[in-house]
């Protein structure tokens, strides 16, 4: 079975997290730190915005082509897919050194609420099947 909608999230995601991944790595080079964070806390800022995207994404994209291949409405997954890319991008440019931020707030509470969502929804579609 195909799953269309879900390779569109998939690819989203991928160009997501090498946008996010790009910083660390850039970092790295100027700084010469090869291996953890040497309490460079750029370095530390810019690890732990991919660290998070890296910690709940892919869980959230396992119930989203799960959801697609029992038969989710497009309109969910969709609104789904737009919502988390939405929530992940406050997280990240929420996620600052020494202050919290209501788009930290957004995105990290956003990503909980979606990720509560598709759960449900998986666990609906288990019941009903």
């Amino acid at each position: 079975m195909l799953v269309p909608i879900t390779a569109l999230y998939l690819a989203l995601f991928a160009l997501f997290s090498a946008g996010i991944a790009f910083p660390p790595g850039k970092l790295r080079g100027s700084t010469g730190i090869s291996v953890g964070d040497g309490g460079n806390p750029d370095l530390i800022l810019a690890m732990r915005r991919h660290a998070n995207f890296v910690e709940y994404v892919p869980m959230f994209l396992i119930m989203f082509a799960a959801l697609e291949l029992n038969g989710a409405s497009a309109a969910l997954l969709h609104g789904l897919g737009i919502g988390m890319l939405v929530v992940r991008t406050c997280h990240a440019v929420g996620l600052r050194k020494d202050e919290i931020t209501a788009l930290r707030g957004i995105g990290a509470g956003g990503t909980l609420l979606l990720t509560l969502i598709a759960a449900g929804t998986l666990g609906w579609q288990f019941v009903q099947a």
